[in-house]
């Protein structure tokens, strides 16, 4: 059984189908999907329809992003957000203009469902964004955090690489697990397309939202697969460009 992670989807079903084609994905393999299966691309129903489905067929965790929780307020309580709208809400908007009362509820119970993040048996954290606490995330004061933070992907970038973690003022926060993964904040601000390692911080969010393809990773050996991307399989949409 492998452990296969799945990096900020964004409303791109057509790269969700080719990562899990392309990794052969199977029943027997355990799926960790790490939030924003939307905000973006013009499939984000359908994306989570398929999520939905997955789950009755697969062993599939589903963590909680930032714009799943928008997107939770604006079915669940008609909670208008310009800030959102601007940030890939305007498409997901549109998207729901074509589904019914019934699955819009179906939609709020999955997105209440999420999980804030996902601590398997080896010591390995799943999580959307981050923490602040340096005792981990379960002293964390401010579980919103688990899918807004972004100081734990720039102190990751900015920790002198010389600096081993018996040293006095390494971070905390970076010995409290054997491996981190995360979205949330794209690699291609650094430019780079492919999941990037720093520290013990794997961040897999390749961009999917924007021009970037969408990654599948392999917890174990590290192997990853990607889609073609986003724009090429969306040609006549911005996403969030």
């Amino acid at each position: 059984m492998r452990t296969l992670v799945i990096g900020d989807i964004h409303g791109g079903l057509r790269a969700l189908h080719q990562v899990l084609e392309r990794a052969k994905v199977t029943p027997k393999d355990k799926l960790i999907f790490l939030g924003d299966y939307v905000d973006g691309w013009s499939q984000s129903p359908q994306v989570i329809d398929f999520l939905i489905e997955m789950k009755a067929s697969h062993d599939i965790i589903c963590i909680r992003g930032n714009h799943d929780e928008l997107l939770e307020e604006w079915l669940s309580e008609s909670k208008d957000n310009l800030l959102w709208y601007n940030h890939g809400g305007e498409a997901t908007v549109l998207a729901y203009e074509n589904v019914s009362a019934e699955t819009k509820q179906k939609h709020i119970k999955f997105l209440k469902s999420l999980d804030n993040y996902y601590l398997d048996e080896q010591n390995r954290l799943f999580i959307h964004a981050g923490y602040t606490h340096m005792n981990g995330v379960l002293y964390e004061y401010f579980p919103k955090l688990f899918y807004w933070d972004r100081t734990l992907w720039e102190t990751a970038l900015a920790l002198d690489k010389d600096m081993k973690p018996s040293d006095l003022l390494y971070p905390k926060r970076f010995i409290q697990y054997k491996e981190v993964y995360i979205g949330h904040t794209p690699v291609s601000r650094i430019g780079s397309t492919i999941p990037v390692q720093m520290a013990n911080i794997w961040n897999i969010d390749t961009g999917a939202a924007f021009k970037g393809p969408l990654t599948i990773i392999d917890a174990d050996t590290k192997e990853f697969w990607q889609s073609e991307p986003l724009p090429s399989l969306y040609p006549s949409e911005k996403g969030r460009n």
